[in-house]
């Protein structure tokens, strides 16, 4: 079977584009008898035998989470779609939009000449834009491949926009690796699309077509079309903070002692008496934010963004901030106290972060580091990055980049984990520090 061109490669799930483990097909392979072999191995599945090594870990690892969600193999096109007007509030709300343009032009001619279609989807996977060849969007009509359908795992089993949906990874899948048989005719590459200032998962960028037409290189193409979009979305972001320096200037001319101006997402457009910082946790109306070196500051919307000043003014010249993780009850939280107190909840994730970022100190953690303590390897860098962006939208200036860590200025207590939530935790960094704690007592 080896001969048949049956990627072996190692399968970490994130790799990056035209990576070991993402591309189904190695060059030079025959695809019409790779083809043959995936069929056999897939109809042995669902006659109930064990998934064969011979199977992709990211493709078995798919069809167990298809299987667990009842998807039947033989009836997979999705639920009528979405109503137009539906499709297009999704579209206008949709980041994507303003990238359009730099994904057409990657995308869309190379889709046309090479008989695929391009699609651009939403984090939930449903279809937002499709282009490309007629023929072969005429073909994708009859599986229900069109504009407002649901491509998500649950919806339609096994395919490379739900499944790199599932993994947060591009995804290339060939014929039979589809978990429904009606796209065993096809191979499609995916893409996700991560905002650059969030980490925020925006969506998914898809080629598809016969599976004929599959190529190693269409992982490379897609995966650099992605990189260029959200480069994209990058600059656009540096242009709207540009624009808020404009405000800025006048209102902090005017704030006695230290005050910033922010956009939305926390991002920092100018400063005045205080070190220059990158970003805040994102600011809302109804909550003092803490921000490391000044404390806890009033949100007061400017145009644009927000303008932070200190919630006590007898307190900036200390700026002191106790981090406190509550980990006894039944959700965990961070409480923060400065010149007033902040609660915070957290999920269990996020308070296994912060205890790691705690116990490791001033020297703090790269996204390396972080992956191998909580899932026991260094593959999972994607997510932890969309982890700890999600964690710094809450606490913001508490929490430091490159390496991730806690600000020097913040005091932070950690109760002893045993008894506590995280008690169960199954991520290895935990249980060393578990196992630490036991050994201490």
């Amino acid at each position: 079977m080896a001969g048949a061109g049956i990627n072996r490669d190692s399968d970490t799930g994130n790799g990056a584009p035209g990576g070991r483990g993402v591309c189904a097909v190695r060059p030079g392979t025959d695809v019409g008898r790779h083809a043959k072999v995936l069929a056999h191995l897939h109809d042995a599945v669902l006659a109930g035998a064990s998934p064969s090594p011979e199977i992709r870990s990211l493709v078995a690892r798919s069809w167990q989470r298809v299987r667990a969600q009842g998807v039947d193999p033989e009836h997979g096109e999705p639920a009528g779609p979405l109503a137009a007007d539906q499709v297009e509030r999704r579209r206008s709300g949709s980041p994507l939009q303003r990238v359009l343009p730099e994904l057409r032009a990657a995308l869309t001619s190379v889709a046309e000449d090479a008989r695929h279609v391009m699609v651009v989807t939403d984090a939930d996977g449903i279809l937002l834009w499709r282009e490309g060849s007629n023929r072969v969007r005429h073909r994708a009509d009859a599986l229900g491949f069109t504009e407002g359908a649901d491509w998500s795992e649950a919806s339609v089993g096994t395919n490379a926009i739900g499944t790199a949906l599932a993994e947060g990874a591009p995804v290339q899948l060939f014929a039979a690796e589809h978990f429904v048989r009606s796209h065993h005719v096809w191979t499609c590459t995916a893409c996700p699309v991560h905002d650059p200032r969030t980490g925020e998962l925006l969506g998914v960028v898809d080629v598809s077509g016969p599976a004929e037409t599959i190529h190693p290189t269409t992982v490379a193409l897609v995966g650099t079309a992605v990189k260029l979009a959200e480069a994209s979305l990058w600059r656009q972001h540096e242009v709207r903070l540009d624009a808020l320096r404009g405000v800025a200037a006048p209102l902090l001319s005017a704030v006695p002692g230290a005050g910033l101006v922010v956009d939305d997402h926390g991002w920092v457009a100018a400063v005045t008496g205080m070190p220059s910082i990158e970003r805040v946790a994102a600011p809302r109306a109804d909550r003092p934010l803490a921000v490391h070196g000044v404390g806890l500051c009033l949100p007061e919307p400017v145009p644009g963004g927000w303008l932070l000043r200190s919630a006590d003014a007898g307190s900036t010249a200390s700026g002191g901030l106790t981090l406190t993780l509550d980990l006894a009850a039944g959700r965990p939280r961070a409480v923060v106290d400065g010149s007033a107190r902040w609660i915070h909840p957290l999920s269990t994730r996020h308070a296994e972060l912060l205890v790691l970022l705690a116990r490791a100190g001033a020297r703090g953690l790269d996204a390396g580091a972080l992956s191998a303590a909580l899932y026991g390897d260094r593959d999972h860098l994607v997510t932890v990055r969309a982890e700890m962006s999600r964690l710094r939208r809450g606490l913001g200036g508490l929490l430091l980049a490159r390496p991730y860590r806690i600000a020097d200025e913040v005091e932070v207590h950690v109760p002893p984990l045993a008894g506590t939530v995280l008690a169960g935790s199954t991520a290895p960094g935990i249980r060393a520090l578990l196992e630490a704690d036991a050994r201490a007592v």
